[in-house]
């Protein structure tokens, strides 16, 4: 029997001559890594055979690194999950440590390849997504413009912004009884950390106007009709799952500039179109996300159940994607929304008093002007005012008791529980500002005295009196009187 030192130095022999008459070149390299009992007999091997071929050794170390039969297989192109560490051992190993040209040769190759792979590929995936999945803010996007509260150019009532040096990232932390908006609709309110996004150009400001129902138009009750309403600069029929994705995400636009998103329309009921009360949003009439893409720059919407008998103003709600208000590069700009008025009646036709209620007759909706139409009827000329009306309410300016106003704005005066005060207000404003002519003078003196004739006093009856003067029907009697 041979010593146990002469017996590893005849293994080490026989492996040597192995691997001498075994050249490999490119993918052989990987080959020769996936024979399991040439893994076993290098790993016992390889602190004595020091000196022997690098190809050896170059195997050696890839049975180390990978630890299985799988992991070091067709290190080119393998799917195997640590076939990328294995090859990459080869490549090192075999660079370092070839004692032929063709191994040499085909680590060099494997180990170029591998370079490439690893700069090109994972670097520039990971360059591209960083930003946008990091937690802090980078430096490119900083605003150094919202640390300043604009106080160093003041201005009379201007108040000092809220400022920030880190964009605001963490503002929700200032607020902790309030939820984070988090995509949902949070009716008792939240916090919503998403930015503003794009904000669009002046040439992109997007505009609508309503095409159906038209303004001070009357309309048929509980019969079916459709809004049309013309869009311009709002890349329409985009929107997100409202429930999950309500103001989730910032405005964007598209590649010519206009806002990605979608509109609205929402219908409510007035008392009357001279209400000059403020609504309550919480109630409507009607609404509906216009979700289609526009037809020829219209958009529609069928409301299929009518509408009952009654007085409305429908309006528009233009959005970004995401359902947020739209937003534009100047504070100072015409609006990016419309409203108009209009009458529902059981038979479709205006009614007398109607469209004078808003400050015009029932001739204002073919473009004739209130005080034109009080000329042709004998009642003078109201000049810039318009035909004068009083209307009776309850909470006028804030007030619980019932009281009496100018329904006509352009007769700019608040209420009073004196309806004396309202018509010495609108007679003494014709002349003056009015530029009425002295018919319409002495028919707004006949309406004062009707007022005050009727009765009982403090009550709606005296504004039916004044309006009726002036061909207007209205029916304020029917207002209960509050003290």
């Amino acid at each position: 029997m041979f010593s146990k030192a002469l017996s590893y130095g005849l293994l080490s022999l026989t492996l040597a001559g192995y691997a001498a008459a075994m050249p490999m070149q490119g993918n052989n390299l990987a080959k020769a890594a996936t024979c399991g009992t040439a893994l076993t007999t290098v790993t016992m091997t390889a602190t004595v055979t020091a000196g022997a071929a690098g190809a050896t050794i170059s195997t050696n170390n890839a049975a180390k690194s990978s630890g299985s039969k799988s992991s070091g297989s067709k290190s080119s192109g393998s799917k195997s999950s640590s076939s990328k560490a294995s090859a990459a051992t080869l490549k090192t190993s075999g660079s370092k440590s070839s004692g032929s040209k063709s191994s040499s040769k085909g680590s060099s190759s494997s180990a170029a390849s591998g370079s490439k792979s690893t700069s090109g590929g994972n670097n520039a995936a990971a360059a591209a997504n960083n930003l946008q999945t990091a937690l802090t803010l980078d430096k490119s996007v900083l605003a150094t413009g919202f640390q300043n509260d604009g106080q160093s150019q003041p201005a009379a009532g201007q108040v000092a912004s809220k400022t920030s040096s880190n964009n605001f990232i963490n503002f929700c932390a200032t607020v902790p009884q309030l939820p984070i908006t988090n995509g949902q609709q949070v009716k008792t309110g939240s916090c919503n950390p998403a930015p503003m996004g794009i904000i669009a150009s002046t040439a992109n400001m997007p505009s609508s106007k309503f095409q159906f129902p038209t303004n001070f138009g009357t309309i048929k009750a509980n019969t079916a009709f459709t809004v049309k309403m013309a869009i311009k600069n709002l890349e329409t029929g985009n929107f997100v799952n409202a429930n999950e994705n309500y103001f989730s995400a910032p405005q964007f636009t598209n590649a010519q500039g206009q806002i990605t998103g979608h509109s609205h329309i929402v219908i409510e009921q007035l008392d009357s179109l001279t209400q000059t009360t403020p609504t309550d949003p919480t109630k409507f009439a009607f609404f509906k996300g216009l979700n289609d893409k526009a037809t020829n720059g219209v958009l529609s919407a069928d409301v299929t159940a009518g509408l009952p008998a009654g007085f409305y103003k429908i309006s528009s709600i233009n959005s970004a994607a995401n359902h947020q208000p739209v937003l534009v590069a100047v504070a100072q700009h015409g609006s990016l929304d419309d409203v108009v008025y209009f009458t529902v009646t059981d038979d479709g036709k205006a009614a007398a008093g109607n469209t004078a209620a808003a400050g015009n007759t029932a001739t204002a909706g073919k473009g004739n002007t209130a005080a034109a139409a009080g000329a042709t009827s004998g009642l003078g000329n109201f000049g810039s005012c318009g035909t004068p009306q009083i209307k009776f309410a309850a909470g006028l300016d804030g007030r619980k008791e019932t009281a009496f106003a100018p329904a006509n704005t352009a007769f700019n005066h608040g209420s009073a529980d004196n309806i004396q005060v309202i018509t010495g207000f609108i007679c003494g404003q014709l002349p003056s500002q009015c530029k009425a002519d002295a018919t319409a003078q002495a028919t707004c003196q006949k309406a004062q005295a009707a007022a005050l004739a009727a009765t009982p006093a403090a009550s709606g009856a005296q504004a039916d009196a004044f309006n009726k003067v002036f061909g207007i029907t209205t029916n304020f009697a029917a207002v209960k009187a509050v003290a």
